[in-house]
């Protein structure tokens, strides 16, 4: 079995496409999705459908802050430009799409039961709270027995681990270097950004988990980078309803890749 990782989509359409078709090029067989299936980018109703569509054919999918956001509407409180963002992301969902985002589980368990599937920590997930680096991370680890756990929220890839002892560790992925993930410790899984990474590579993330093939076998990641049309995806943004400020501030950080 092997699973494709993938999470904070963003609606951005032309980087979901390109991983997708990644995926199964690549020969996965099962998705994950973590969650942040919209907020920033411009198709949020064509990226929900495409999770529906996921979901129902039997990938496991979790809520994001951003879902949480659109489907419950901004608050006043909100930055002026978030609330913008918000409202107009609503406006281009119906009560379909809407009702599946506000359902989305905030945690979901993968086959045999040994995966975590989480959008920020597993030690808090609807307070999204990022995992910015071993603190956080054994500190997830910690909080669900879980021998892989796989959370997003973080837009940049990232690996941590932590031994029976106490060791934590981590290691910055190289792309399409499989990375085996011996059972003696526990592992925490950051993919990265779908739809808009920010370490300066606009090129989409997503990861493929192979859990192992028997009970006592050592699972592997593979990191994956994938390149796709950015100047659509900004294009599309530039095009639509949102406040011209906003859309071009997007625009701009999906073409740098920040």
């Amino acid at each position: 079995m092997r699973w494709a990782l993938i999470t904070d989509i963003h609606a951005n359409r032309q980087a979901f496409e390109a991983v997708l078709a990644d995926a199964r090029a690549q020969g996965a067989t099962r998705h994950a999705l973590l969650g942040d299936f919209v907020g920033y980018g411009a198709d949020p109703a064509w990226v929900v459908d495409q999770v529906m569509a996921l979901v129902a054919d039997g990938a496991l999918a979790v809520q994001g802050n951003h879902d949480e956001a659109v489907a419950g509407g901004g608050s006043p409180s909100m930055h002026p430009d978030a609330r913008a963002v918000i409202d107009w992301t609503r406006a281009q969902l119906d009560e379909h799409q809407l009702r599946f985002l506000s359902r989305l589980p905030l945690q979901a368990q993968g086959e045999p039961g040994h995966c975590l599937f989480v959008h920020a920590n597993a030690f808090d997930p609807p307070g999204w709270d990022y995992v910015q680096g071993r603190a956080e991370a054994v500190k997830s680890l910690h909080a669900h027995p879980a021998r892989i756990q796989a959370c997003g929220h973080m837009h940049d890839p990232m690996l941590f681990h932590l031994s029976g002892t106490g060791k934590a560790g981590d290691f910055q992925p190289v792309a399409d270097v499989p990375m085996p993930l011996p059972e003696h410790r526990q592992w925490l899984i950051i993919p990265g950004s779908c739809g808009q990474p920010r370490d300066g590579n606009p090129a989409a993330c997503y990861a493929l988990l192979e859990p192992g093939a028997a009970e006592h076998d050592d699972a592997r990641v593979t990191f994956r980078r994938v390149a796709y049309d950015v100047e659509a995806a900004s294009a599309a943004l530039r095009a639509s309803d949102l406040p011209p400020q906003i859309a071009e501030r997007l625009a701009r950080r999906l073409t740098l890749g920040q």
